[in-house]
């Protein structure tokens, strides 16, 4: 290889999907708690 590049740095476009998928997780998670809760109540 003639230049170097760090190898452990993902590509933006996979970094924004990664927080994405984060970021819908954690809303499935509060959705699903607040499910429980409502389910719970009755």
């Amino acid at each position: 290889m003639l230049w170097s590049d760090p190898e452990d740095e993902p590509p933006k476009e996979l970094r924004d999907t990664q927080e994405m998928l984060r970021r819908l997780g954690l809303l499935m998670a509060l959705a699903a708690v607040l499910t429980m809760i409502v389910i719970g109540l009755r």
